[in-house]
């Protein structure tokens, strides 16, 4: 999927922004999905080093790898 200034939105309520069809909420290591609950195809983005088992947790390390090489 090729994405566009146009398919990048920032919320102001509920997620911190959206790419394409998906959400991302970024916080801290205790952040939860509270505030995205209600929204389909959401990630959490936590400032921490750790996995998590829970496909939907994404460190923010994470997203410094996808970059170009």
């Amino acid at each position: 999927m090729v994405l566009t200034g146009n398919d990048v939105f920032v919320h102001d309520r509920s997620a911190d922004f959206s790419v394409g069809p998906y959400t991302f909420e970024i916080g801290g290591p205790n952040k939860k999905k509270k505030q995205i609950r209600s929204e389909k195809q959401t990630f959490v983005v936590k400032d921490e080093w750790g996995l998590s088992a829970d496909p939907s947790v994404v460190p923010l390390w994470v997203f410094g790898m996808l970059g170009p090489s």
